[in-house]
């Protein structure tokens, strides 16, 4: 706790579905507080990407993990199962929605307002993030665990070059059901795990972006999701950058690319995300 960051496991005891007691088969989220003295109340989950076979914990991680805290925000990451471990979807989905669960039904404990959760992800992490914030799950109010009982709902949903389209049959780009030998299953799995698909009105409000020359996600995925936030009448802002390769996290020193954080910055404070004032003080019991 030297450095203000712990990290917790998601379930005390076996996750659901679990292979076994080994950190892969243990979903844990890292907290990392405000800077001391500027914490406003809003919390962000982040969910790194690596197309379900690793985690890009540092570039998609711990990066914005600082960089929201700098700005007020108690950060979560979520180290979710990996498919390359076996754990193919609904489990980091399973995780995904308990990570946003146990932040909003310790609100009190994090002094955050439980209503000012952002979930950003990127990549894979993206495709998780878009999931969470379209098949979340009510909060159980007979639960006997009080996790159980609150919603896994995103208040706010970030998804930078998210991996909309992972689920397809077309192999010319990366393919969740190619990687993990799943093409016999891969029609079934895409209408039960594309996000796109799922975008109703209860969608939270979503900032995204993407770069033009992605060669790995290509931009028509995520205007997928984005057109279907249009549709849907959520409010969305979208920004597509010309240049940048996939996997820029924080920019990559692109002159328009590094621009995009600010971009988010706005977007963040236009929701008041950034203005403690909203945020009323939570007594501790």
């Amino acid at each position: 706790d030297f450095l203000g960051i712990q990290t917790i496991r998601l379930w005390t005891g076996d996750a659901p579905q679990a292979k076994g007691k080994a950190c892969e088969d243990t979903p844990t989220l890292t907290i990392l507080e405000p800077q001391n003295g500027h914490g406003n109340g809003s919390a962000v989950v982040i969910f790194p990407g690596g197309a379900y076979a690793h985690l890009a914990a540092n570039l998609e991680g711990r990066q914005f993990a600082d960089w929201f805290t700098a700005r007020g925000f108690r950060a979560f990451i979520l180290s979710y199962r990996l498919s390359s471990n076996g754990y193919l979807l609904p489990v980091p989905l399973i995780d995904a929605r308990r990570a946003i669960q146990t932040v909003r039904a310790r609100a009190r404990d994090y002094s955050i307002d439980p209503n000012r959760i952002v979930v950003i992800g990127f990549s894979a992490g993206g495709h998780l993030a878009a999931l969470s914030g379209t098949q979340f799950i009510p909060g159980n109010p007979e639960a006997e665990d009080p996790i159980e009982r609150a919603s896994s709902r995103p208040d706010f949903l970030v998804l930078g070059y998210p991996w909309i389209g992972a689920i397809s049959s077309d192999t010319s780009h990366l393919s969740y059901c190619k990687m993990f030998n799943l093409m016999d299953q891969c029609e079934a799995l895409r209408t039960a795990y594309s996000p796109d698909l799922f975008v109703t009105k209860e969608t939270p409000p979503t900032f995204w972006y993407h770069t033009f020359s992605d060669q790995t996600v290509p931009v028509e995925q995520g205007l997928r999701f984005y057109e279907a936030l249009v549709k849907s009448g959520v409010p969305a802002e979208a920004h597509i950058f010309a240049n940048g390769p996939h996997g820029t996290g924080l920019g990559k020193g692109d002159a328009a690319l590094d621009q995009w954080p600010a971009l988010l910055e706005t977007w963040l404070r236009a929701q008041g995300l950034l203005a403690v004032e909203r945020f009323p003080a939570v007594p501790k019991p």
